[in-house]
């Protein structure tokens, strides 16, 4: 029988706010250095939504230090429910926000000990992000602009992360403050306030994906993963990121979907399937790269 990964639960505070933000590591604990992974989740997303924990585990069996956290305004409360419940906070996030918070995780763990990972458990010269949708936008951003990172994959990633917003919507928008989206599995309308805008316009330079991959990524190890079966993020996005970048490796999943065939909550003990090709996808990647 496998031997069960190490688990270890931490929180995380950041000088951009005073919102705490949880985040857990795994690892099989043989006292050997291993390379870091960090996962970060998409927009509704958290740390443990669906089959996050058996795609952590599964990464941790692979000889890996698998990190993933809550971004700080993503709806979660420590302590709280496990699932979106402040939704104030949520309206309140941003962009550049969840790039300091990923910042803020990656500083964390370069501080001797304070993880509370073994620190010969890990080598941190060997580091690499991956994110989901809205996160596979945001590790392309972080990898741009913070040196310690070696490697990067995007799973199902957005290319802008300004997503279109029509002029009507903008004046309607700032007009009222505040506009709603749906959370289509749980029916809540989540609060998207007018900052959001004033954010992306006060730090385009540092939001602008293509400028990340075709100024900054050009050293950089870069694999860009999408399904051809995208329901919410087309996969002609990953094609976009290739032509940004034509040193990225671009791989296309056929019969693959924007969840990676997972959903919340996952019922199985087992990885999906689709979510099992990424994640093998990627583990080759990470192999040669890192």
């Amino acid at each position: 029988m496998a031997t069960q990964p190490t688990s270890v639960d931490f929180l995380l505070s950041c000088a951009r706010h005073s919102r705490p933000f949880a985040a857990d590591a795994r690892f099989v604990a043989d006292g050997q250095p291993k390379p870091v992974v960090v996962f970060v989740h998409g927009f509704k997303g958290f740390k443990d939504w669906g089959h996050f924990n058996l795609l952590a585990d599964w990464f941790a069996h692979q000889g890996f230090v698998f990190v993933k956290l809550n971004l700080s305004h993503n709806g979660l409360v420590v302590g709280g429910t496990g699932d979106l419940e402040d939704l104030e906070a949520f309206g309140r996030n941003n962009f550049s926000l969840e790039l300091d918070d990923i910042g803020a995780l990656l500083d964390y763990l370069h501080t001797s000990g304070q993880a509370g990972i073994p620190a010969a458990e890990m080598d941190l010269t060997r580091l690499a992000l991956i994110g989901h949708s809205r996160g596979g936008g945001l590790v392309l951003l972080k990898t741009a602009e913070d040196a310690r990172v070696k490697a990067v994959a995007s799973w199902a990633a957005i290319s802008d992360v300004n997503p279109g917003w029509s002029e009507p919507l903008m004046q309607q928008w700032q007009q009222q403050g505040v506009f709603h989206v749906e959370n289509s599995r749980t029916k809540q309308q989540l609060p998207l306030y007018f900052q959001i805008v004033e954010d992306y316009h006060q730090n385009r330079l540092r939001l602008d994906i293509r400028h990340g991959l075709r100024r900054k990524l050009r050293s950089r190890a870069v694999l860009i993963l999408h399904g051809d079966q995208d329901e919410t993020v087309p996969v002609d996005r990953a094609h976009q990121l290739k032509e940004w970048q034509p040193a990225a490796e671009l791989r296309i999943l056929p019969g693959v979907t924007h969840n990676f065939g997972g959903g919340h909550p996952w019922p199985s003990t087992e990885l999906p399937t689709e979510a099992q090709q990424a994640a093998e996808a990627t583990l080759e990647f990470l192999r040669r790269v890192l």
